[in-house]
């Protein structure tokens, strides 16, 4: 089967470091995992291919960026901007349409009718994958002009894919509230993680206890919405002696670094890499977390944190904030310890728990990684996002769409929204 994955969103190298980036990496190698003869539609590289993606054909069109004006033609130049991201959309669309394909699987960006006009010239099923709730996320935090062509784009491609898949069930009610889609086209689909690209860490087949301090990780962009300068300020609260590690960058970074030195810690920042090195920088570690802060409406909480799946798979316990879909991944207790969002105390007294308590650590860890291994793994999330659908099984039957409120599998799998 030939596939057309598409990715028009022009903030997602789909080969960079981001989660984005990490996550698209991961859909593309489940498709090819299915058998399909995956080709590559994007609108932004970036430049760390993975070994395993090289022979992978790409094509791409970029949105080139708008004229610099003045602050005061500021509008102008988002409008401008937007009306690019829509052209090279459909320049994307041309090409899988010219290349030909089986199938459409098309990451949701503003402006992009990509999968709608693939679908409709080749006849072909589509899956359309929704990860944030972009016109208001873009409202919110950036600039939108033209939020009419937003909301026709997000319309057309829902209307158009044979599944839209949701990350978490508020972007899901957020999908269904502006499109209509029925009961059953529309799935919650958390994230997962691939167990053969990140395995256990040297902590959970330790015993005894530990040589050194150990090491506690977080994992992601460093952006206020995943709240890391709580864990640091958790660390200068910490009764016992463990490291900190931080690995990734962001606009953040300067002012953890000056918040570090501030309380007098010491704190290891990588800056970014490459997804393919997370694995690596997890291996020493014994401890995760996910410190987001408290949300004021749990509809803010719409995201599903790649991270807590590559900790599980690392066999890390992970101390996480039990805000939005987390208390679903994370098992309080078995899997990790859950804490208020924003508290860097209660942070600090579940870390110090599990560095004093090694055993019950390494516990906790290989639990979190059986999970990982039995229910989120990337294949797995592709295979309950398309059940149902003409793509569960090519060229075969569609099984009957799954009914209104069931659970397809899991106890976080692709659900009816």
């Amino acid at each position: 089967m030939r596939l057309a994955y598409l990715c028009a969103d022009p903030g997602v190298p789909v080969f960079g470091t981001k989660g984005a980036s990490v996550h698209v990496q991961e859909v593309l190698r489940a498709w090819r995992a299915r058998g399909a003869e995956v080709r590559l539609y994007a609108t932004r590289l970036g430049e760390d291919v993975p070994a395993d993606l090289r022979e992978v054909p790409v094509v791409h069109v970029p949105v080139p960026a708008p004229p610099a004006t003045g602050d005061a033609d500021r509008t102008a130049r988002v409008a401008a901007r937007e009306r690019a991201q829509a052209r090279a959309a459909r320049l994307l669309a041309e090409r899988a349409a010219a290349d030909g394909a089986d199938a459409v699987h098309e990451r949701y960006s503003l402006f992009s009718t990509a999968l709608a006009e693939v679908t409709a010239r080749l006849g072909v099923p589509g899956v359309l994958e929704v990860n944030a709730p972009l016109i208001d996320e873009q409202r919110t935090h950036r600039d939108l002009v033209d939020g009419a062509a937003a909301h026709a784009a997000l319309a057309a491609q829902v209307a158009a894919a044979e599944r839209t898949a949701c990350v978490s069930a508020p972007v899901a009610r957020w999908v269904r509230q502006r499109t209509g889609a029925p009961a059953g086209r529309v799935v919650v689909a958390p994230n997962g993680v691939d167990p053969r690209r990140v395995g256990p860490c040297a902590d959970a087949a330790a015993e005894g206890p530990d040589p050194a301090p150990p090491v506690v990780v977080f994992v992601g962009t460093l952006k206020p919405w995943h709240g890391v300068e709580h864990l640091v300020r958790a660390r200068a609260a910490a009764a016992r002696d463990w490291r900190l590690r931080i690995v990734g960058d962001g606009p953040q970074r300067a002012a953890l670094e000056r918040l570090a030195a501030a309380l007098g810690v010491t704190v290891e920042f990588t800056g970014a890499v490459a997804p393919a090195a997370v694995p690596g920088l997890l291996h020493d570690c014994a401890v995760a977390a996910a410190p987001y802060p408290a949300a004021r409406a749990a509809e803010e909480q719409y995201f599903s944190p790649l991270k807590l799946y590559e900790y599980a798979a690392a066999a890390l316990p992970v101390v996480a904030s039990a805000v939005g879909q987390i208390p679903s991944v994370v098992e309080d207790g078995t899997t990790g310890l859950l804490v208020p969002g924003s508290d860097p105390a209660a942070l600090a007294r579940a870390v110090d728990a599990l560095v004093a308590d090694p055993a019950r650590r390494r516990g906790m860890g290989r639990a979190a990684r059986r999970e990982a291994v039995d229910r989120h793994s990337w294949d797995a999330v592709l295979g309950r996002v398309l059940a149902g659908t003409a793509l569960e099984h090519p060229g075969g039957r569609a099984a009957p769409p799954p009914a209104a409120g069931r659970r397809a599998a899991g106890r976080t799998g692709a659900v009816p929204a």
